[in-house]
């Protein structure tokens, strides 16, 4: 039997550069500082609430838009934060994590020809996404220099066309770490105001901005909030990845259009899992206390390679640190990533992976979002380099 070929509209996709890299960890033996996931568990209490919700028969489906506490506690958390009041039975949805929220919106959103603006490096399944929907990605490169990346609002502008649908972002930033602050927020109403241009934002890492910052969520913009998809991930808040539990807040006649795709892309998430999150979120310390806890784990890291040849970019937020390897090796960063791998026995990941286009600027991504000991153990290698 001959098997027909098959043509689909994400042809350049291969296998992504944190399976690979985490393959080639494992292969050898390596500290896994690539992809970003936690080493650690997460409270004993939130895995007890599950427990009991699947006793207490929590294990049908569930409302599509999800259960109505856990709707209910996220939209109070949102409010809360950051001052936005959304409607928790129809502007609130919980997702299967967040990169369905991600490729939902963007379905629901983006139609053929039109332009959807991303900031790179950008998170790998923006473009899968827009090119699926048949949108166009227009790929606005940051600026990055001793102070860190920064968005270059002037040539976001300067992107815009009558045909551009969307603009995505992403605070606090993965890879980079950087975030936004208010001064970005007014830059980008500007350029929206007027339009009907929706807007993105992936907030994953919203409770981990640090140095008493504070998270410049879209939400605390009413003229981006009406516009908006605002994104985020109980399992990078709550340290369980692979849950797979987000959420997306949008104004109801976004929530309409979301809704439509997403009860034929996904329906409904995890029924105990919701109810033992809706009950964990009754108390907001183990949110609010995020920043403090990752940012120790950051300061540690960083004085580790404080000392070392590689030059540390700033690191705002997230749980990633960039660095400059220049001192170390002129390898591109793909095969410096390898490198450093198969012979230091640290995975890294090159942040060239997250363009569009071939770019190179010698910088690389760790992780910290790890034991402490496992930091050691990777910093006795690293400092020595």
């Amino acid at each position: 039997m001959t098997v027909p070929a098959l043509r689909t509209r994400l042809p350049a996709v291969g296998t992504t550069v944190f399976t690979q890299m985490s393959q080639l960890a494992v292969e050898h033996g390596a500290v896994n500082l690539g992809q970003g996931f936690p080493d650690f568990g997460c409270d004993p209490k939130l895995i007890d609430l599950v427990n009991e919700a699947m006793r207490a028969g929590h294990n049908q489906y569930p409302f599509m838009t999800g259960v109505p506490a856990l709707r209910h506690a996220i939209a109070a958390k949102i409010e809360a934060l950051y001052g936005y009041g959304y409607d928790s039975a129809s502007e609130i949805t919980v997702t299967a994590g967040a990169s369905q929220a991600i490729m939902t919106a963007i379905l629901c959103s983006v139609h053929p020809g039109d332009e959807v603006i991303v900031i790179e490096p950008a998170y790998d399944c923006y473009l899968p996404a827009i090119a699926l929907a048949g949108g166009v990605a227009v790929p606005v490169a940051m600026q990055v220099g001793d102070a860190g990346y920064s968005v270059p609002w002037d040539r976001v502008a300067a992107a815009v066309t009558p045909r551009t649908r969307m603009i995505v972002v992403n605070s606090p930033h993965n890879p980079t770490g950087s975030i936004l602050r208010a001064a970005d927020l007014e830059a980008l109403a500007a350029i929206v105001a007027g339009s009907d241009i929706l807007i993105l934002s992936d907030e994953v890492y919203e409770h981990m901005v640090f140095d008493g910052e504070q998270h410049a969520s879209v939400s605390r913009h009413p003229v981006l909030a009406e516009r908006a998809f605002v994104i985020s991930s109980f399992g990078k808040t709550y340290h369980v990845t692979g849950w797979k539990v987000g959420y997306v807040a949008a104004p109801a006649p976004l929530m309409v259009e979301f809704r439509k795709v997403h009860q034929y892309n996904v329906f409904t998430v995890n029924t105990p899992m919701q109810h033992g999150i809706a009950g964990y979120m009754q108390d907001p310390k183990p949110y609010l206390e995020l920043p403090a806890f990752y940012q120790k784990k950051r300061d540690l890291f960083r004085a580790g390679l404080a000392g070392s040849r590689f030059e540390l970019l700033p690191s705002d937020g997230t749980y990633f640190q960039c660095v400059r390897y220049g001192a170390i090796s002129n390898l591109p960063e793909a095969e410096f990533a390898k490198w450093l791998t198969v012979e230091a026995k640290v995975a890294a990941i090159p942040v060239s992976a997250f363009y569009s286009r071939p770019t190179e600027s010698g910088i690389v991504r760790f992780c910290f979002a790890k034991k402490d000991e496992t930091l050691l153990k990777a910093l006795e290698t690293l400092s020595r380099l």
